[in-house]
């Protein structure tokens, strides 16, 4: 419990040091944090990442997983296959191999 309440006192300082603009978020510190203590602190240990903080989680002291800000993709291009792909003109038709798969027996 002594590590959770380093999380909470680290988040209470940074909360409060980034609220009056005393603290350059470019040179903040590494913080691992093992599995359990990030199940019970997720809320508070992703808003420390919003703002800048560094956080690894780890199991057994062996880091697992960064957590970071999520970086959208790109926009989807619709029309790749355009001119690649045709559809068939029996493409709502009653297909009897597939009746005879679903409802058994020779439909």
């Amino acid at each position: 419990m002594a590590v959770a309440s380093n999380v909470m006192e680290l988040y209470k300082n940074l909360t409060r040091l980034t609220n009056y603009g005393r603290m350059d978020l470019k040179r903040s510190l590494l913080m691992i944090v093992n599995i359990s203590e990030a199940k019970a602190n997720l809320s508070k240990l992703i808003d420390m990442v919003y703002h800048g903080e560094k956080v690894v989680i780890a199991k057994n002291n062996l880091p697992i997983a960064d957590l970071v800000i999520h970086k959208p993709t790109g926009k989807r291009k619709l029309g790749l296959l355009e001119g690649k792909f045709a559809v068939p003109e029996n493409l709502m038709e009653e297909d009897k191999d597939i009746e005879a798969l679903f409802y058994g027996g020779n439909a």
